[in-house]
């Protein structure tokens, strides 16, 4: 019978990824998050926690769980960007503090860069609300369709290609989006199907419909030029 990527005989992964978290104030489950990731570690793979200046401990107790912890100014971009430059994987994976990978994950990133130079895995969201159902349907088919992804998706990029486009923009908002739209022209991104699973603590907090309308005038509005710093500070606002 072949061997699946499930299987526990399958191949290690030849390339090595970087996991680029960028954290603040994320004390009460960092360690959570943080030992979901030794396995991965334990394979050859590097983790590296880019904090931006979190009022907790959530340094202190990254520490011990990481490869590499650097302390950065505030800002996911600027945060990601500052990672990925003590990076030594062949990939860089920037995973949001509040997502999981699934266990494959490596070989799966490795098998989808065969055919691509960047990707994104399909999404789904940890709440049980039949809108949430929609939700991840709708973020998917959307990245699927326009090639343009969100970093709950667990964006991965060959290390070359990240270094010759120059990183993040460092802007306050959409710097997803952004990365999206200058890596399209090389290929359109790789989709991996095995979802990653992302908290829906923020649909949750602010109301599932608000925070969906929310997020919908926010791309229209940096779609029509709406600078990121004042979409930022909208965000914030919920």
């Amino acid at each position: 019978m072949q061997a699946t990527l499930e299987n526990s005989e399958a191949p290690p992964a030849t390339l090595k990824l970087s996991i680029i978290i960028p954290t603040l104030n994320e004390a009460e489950s960092i360690i959570n998050i943080l030992t979901a990731l030794q396995p991965i570690r334990q394979q050859g793979h590097e983790v590296i926690v880019c904090d931006g200046g979190s009022s907790d401990n959530t340094a202190v107790l990254a520490q011990p769980l990481v490869d590499t912890l650097v302390q950065s100014e505030p800002g996911r971009a600027l945060q990601m960007n500052s990672g990925a430059s003590h990076a030594s994987g062949d990939v860089l994976l920037f995973l949001h503090a509040d997502t999981q990978l699934p266990d494959n994950a490596a070989l799966l990133i490795e098998e989808a860069l065969n055919r691509k130079t960047w990707g994104r895995f399909d999404v789904r969201l940890t709440g049980q609300q039949p809108l949430l159902r929609v939700i991840e349907y709708m973020m998917n088919r959307r990245s699927q369709l326009t090639g343009i992804c969100t970093g709950d998706q667990a964006i991965f990029i060959r290390q070359g290609l990240f270094r010759a486009i120059g990183g993040f923009p460092d802007i306050a908002l959409m710097e997803d989006i952004a990365i999206s739209r200058m890596l399209k022209p090389q290929s359109h991104p790789a989709r991996i199907k095995t979802a990653v699973l992302t908290s829906s603590r923020r649909w949750e907090r602010r109301g599932i419909l608000q925070t969906v309308l929310l997020m919908w005038w926010l791309r229209l509005a940096y779609f029509f030029g709406r600078n990121p710093e004042q979409l930022a500070k909208r965000y914030q606002q919920g």
